[in-house]
């Protein structure tokens, strides 16, 4: 018998089935431009790939929260992923504020650790996996994107959280590696956690003055 020959087809298998495929290969979103991340809705990109399924990209809504105001919390906020339970809670102090379902990574594994949001954007474009697996995707006009970064995960890597259009299987890991959340909440979340999105702006970085929520990642992604 020739293994040579075999190992690929068995490997491939269990990729594409969905098998132990976050534990075989990483297939996490293509590394970004930090530099050129305008956060604006781009009206000519119509149209999604996720993983060979096509999906018209929803236009955009005018939003009717607002920012919140620096300074304005009793308490310190922070966010908190719970993997194992496929959970998002974002505190206040010691007060939970929100508790949302998400979908963490299965074709590429969300970091776990403590993180810094460094960039808040409207919208952005989002793609990656491989088209030779069947887990190509192409997203354009991803709303609500908040990217974290720590010192073993660089911003280029594009991690964040953001809201999804082409799956509603929330509670179940369904991304290559960010926390995908309802469209819904994640704005609710988008507008609470700093920076600080200034009015009328697309797009906003953290600084000093307008430094970015924390958020800490724990668990293990369910191997569905």
């Amino acid at each position: 018998m020739n293994f040579k020959l075999i190992l690929p087809i068995v490997i491939t298998l269990f990729v594409t089935t969905g098998i132990f495929a976050p534990r075989l290969l990483s297939q996490a979103q293509a590394p970004i431009d930090t530099t050129s991340l305008t956060g604006e809705f781009d009206p000519a990109k119509r149209q999604a790939v996720f993983h060979g399924q096509k999906t018209a990209v929803p236009q955009p809504k005018e939003s009717k929260l607002l920012s919140n105001v620096l300074g304005e919390s009793s308490g310190k906020k922070r966010i908190e992923i719970d993997l194992t339970n496929q959970k998002l809670y974002a505190y206040e102090g010691d007060e939970r504020v929100f508790e949302f379902l998400i979908s963490s990574g299965k074709w590429g594994l969300t970091p776990t650790g403590e993180f810094t949001i460094w960039t808040k954007l409207r919208y952005t474009l989002m793609t990656g996996g491989s088209q030779a697996l069947g887990t190509y995707y192409y997203l354009p006009n991803v709303p609500y994107v908040m990217f974290f970064y720590n010192g073993d995960v660089p911003k280029f890597k594009g991690f964040g959280l953001h809201g999804t259009y082409w799956h509603s299987n929330f509670g179940h890991p369904m991304s290559h590696g960010c926390v995908n959340m309802k469209t819904e909440e994640v704005e609710k979340l988008f507008y609470w956690a700093n920076p600080e999105l200034p009015e009328g702006q697309w797009s906003v970085y953290a600084n000093a003055e307008n430094p970015g929520t924390k958020i800490t990642i724990y668990g293990e992604t369910p191997n569905e």
